[in-house]
């Protein structure tokens, strides 16, 4: 009892620590995960010992990688490895490969023997996915160049942790037969086999029974229930409970109902992250820090510099960009929570000399706390790198001379599906088109497709004078990065007066700033998708799909119209347009104490008085269009009105609490 009681009050105090520090982060508009480290330092054993237990600290970071990594490995989807697999196994290979070896030589030539010096190379080979994920995600970056980059490697690494995870009995013991390094390591290898095959047969039987009782608490419990199992195993075998709990994710991912799953682990995703960020920062031995900081410093730096370098020459020899490369450099330079999971399964294994485990935690902790820092200023550095070394400038395009003489044509930035699309569209129309994209796989597509195409990116002037954006007539940025949008519609503005400018934007918030950097046109996919919504609802009640087409265009104007100022705010005339009278409508609310109530259209000879024709009655949300002899008028009704300028004058005084006289 006594355990448990003690359990729930460590909880407590991480919870209650989450609210104030995740508040003061939004205020901030810092990442909360470095409050999370802070406040960890704070309560930790090092700090005012409010948590001061190893066992306690132990069992916290048990329970928070745990939960982070089931919370990951719903994310983690296997298609994604399968679409970008050169990204993935070439990109992931060379950077883990070549960071593991990096720093087993250094860790050699440091004087480390060589299976504890491999081992070393491996935590520096790990980057933090949670950390960097997260913050691409709040930038709306996921899909640009370098979020694609990013995540192909993050994907890999991801995947590298079960194997690392495996070999590190075979580090520790050798691989020679008395040791029985390479039976535990047969053994765990069975066990993970039998656990992801049996598992998935299991999740998808037990989950096809489970949903035909449409009970959602159901479904989180078989949910909660194999996440629990599967690290239940794991331990059992001698491995980390985290490691069990990762295959799980990974195994209800790819079934159908992963998105359901995750959708149901999500609201809770900022408590697995607090558990196990704040337990880290208890880790952290502050004394220990500044004892040995000429020494954390000068490691940090060199790790640090070392992942940079090894990421950008990677992404660079996949045919990325200087620009991209070096922020994907700078996102991934730090080490990762999978490292500290390594780390922590090889302390007891005697895979770290003494003292080195500190120092290593030291470091890990320290380059995680300046992530965000690192990935809010990659983009203005890898900016004046680019310009500086001219690798902006250069821009490899599709058959020579296409370009040349081109004049009113499109320039498409960004050769994704919509970009793909656009050109498919212009091309049939027999409008001449030119795509510009930094990522060498769609510009290999874009060629194969005989579009003329730029290498490059597109937001550079150099790159915008190349594909002649002075005589063209449109360019539209078709990109996913709302940092790069901005950039290239002031770009393109500064370079062209003339040229229309469209660009493409997910979020309606981002409208106002593309349009005062000198867009023409904003196309906001949250609005598209709504009005694709309202297109569907229509044709639901079956009205012709002339007249629908007629009313999405007419709300697409008006709303456009609220974005530039250029309409009045009275939206809900478009829940009545389908009615197909668009010429002297007017829609009035009756007010209290207005002569109407009481009345109706009848009993007032409104028709007769005024001019004006009563089409419906909107009440609660609902038309009325049938004359009741019961029916009156209420205040709040919305009354729909036709008629020429003067009747609609007239009727509406009507409705006014302030108007009876007038009307009369």
């Amino acid at each position: 009892m006594a355990d448990v009681e003690l359990f729930l009050e460590l909880l407590l105090i991480l919870v209650g620590l989450a609210i104030p520090i995740v508040a003061l982060a939004h205020r901030l508009r810092m990442p909360p995960l470095v409050g999370f480290f802070a406040a960890g330092v704070v309560v930790g054993p090092h700090g005012v010992g409010l948590i001061d237990g190893p066992d306690q600290i132990r069992t916290l970071s048990e329970l928070g990688v745990a939960l982070l990594l089931f919370a990951v490995g719903l994310e983690l989807s296997l298609s994604h490895v399968r679409q970008w697999a050169r990204s993935v196994f070439v990109g992931g290979g060379l950077q883990v490969g070549a960071t593991l070896g990096a720093g087993a030589l250094a860790a050699a030539a440091a004087g480390v023997p060589p299976r504890q010096a491999i081992f070393y190379g491996a935590l520096a080979a790990m980057s933090s996915t949670a950390i960097v994920t997260k913050a691409y995600a709040d930038r709306g970056e996921l899909d640009s160049p370098q979020g694609r980059s990013v995540i192909s490697i993050l994907l890999f690494q991801d995947l590298c942790i079960l194997p690392l995870m495996l070999l590190l009995p075979l580090l520790a013991f050798g691989g020679g037969a008395g040791s029985g390094g390479g039976v535990e390591l047969a053994r765990g290898l069975g066990i993970m086999a039998a656990l992801v095959v049996g598992g998935r047969f299991l999740v998808r039987w037990a989950l096809d029974r489970v949903v035909l009782f449409r009970d959602r608490d159901l479904f989180t419990l078989c949910v909660s229930f194999f996440g629990i199992g599967a690290a239940v195993v794991t331990s059992a075998a001698g491995f980390s409970i985290a490691i069990g709990a990762f295959i799980a994710g990974l195994i209800i991912s790819e079934s159908e109902y992963g998105l359901q799953a995750l959708s149901d682990v999500l609201p809770f995703r900022a408590l697995f992250s607090g558990i196990f960020f704040t337990s880290l920062g208890m880790l952290l031995d502050i004394p220990a820090v500044f004892d040995q900081l000429p020494l954390l410093v000068l490691l940090s730096t060199v790790v640090v510099a070392v992942k940079i370098a090894i990421v950008a020459g990677v992404v660079l020899a996949l045919g990325g960009m200087l620009k991209t490369a070096l922020i994907s450099g700078l996102s991934l330079a730090q080490i990762g929570e999978f490292s500290i999971l390594l780390a922590a399964a090889g302390l007891p294994l005697g895979l770290f000399r003494e003292g080195d485990y500190q120092l290593f935690l030291s470091v890990a902790v320290l380059s995680m706390m300046a992530t965000p820092l690192f990935i809010h200023l990659a983009g203005p550095l890898a900016e004046r790198v680019s310009a500086r070394l001219g690798a902006a400038a250069p821009a490899r395009s599709a058959p020579r001379g296409t370009l040349e003489t081109m004049a009113g044509h499109t320039i498409i930035v960004g050769y994704g599906l919509a970009g793909r699309y656009l050109a498919r569209v212009l091309t049939a129309a027999g409008i001449t088109c030119a795509v510009v994209d930094q990522n060498p796989e769609l510009v290999r597509r874009a060629r194969e497709d005989g579009i003329a195409v730029v290498y490059g990116d597109g937001t550079q002037p150099a790159v915008l004078e190349h594909v002649r954006l002075r005589e063209a007539r449109t360019i539209v940025f078709a990109i996913a990065s709302p940092a790069d949008e901005r950039r290239g519609a002031a770009v393109a503005r500064k370079l062209s007066r003339a040229v229309r400018i469209v660009v493409r934007t997910r979020y309606i918030r981002a409208s106002d700033d593309l349009l005062e950097l000198g867009a023409n046109d904003v196309v906001v996919e949250e609005f598209e998708a709504s009005i694709e919504l309202f297109a569907r609802a229509l044709d639901s009640y079956e009205i012709p799909i002339n007249r629908i087409w007629r009313e999405v265009e007419s709300v697409r104007r008006e709303h456009y119209g609220l974005l530039r100022g250029k309409a009045a705010p009275d939206l809900r005339l478009d829940a009545l347009r389908h009615l197909g009278i668009h010429d002297a409508l007017e829609l009035v609310e009756v007010e209290e104490g207005a002569p109407a109530i009481g009345g109706s259209a009848t009993s007032l000879e409104l028709r007769r008085r005024t001019g004006a024709v009563q089409l419906a009655v909107v009440r609660d949300g609902k038309p009325i269009y049938r004359r009741a002899p019961d029916f009156h008028y209420q205040a709040g009704d919305t009354v729909v009105l036709v008629g020429n300028p003067a009747s609609l004058e007239s009727a509406l005084a009507l409705f006014r609490a302030d108007g009876g006289s007038t009307a009369a």
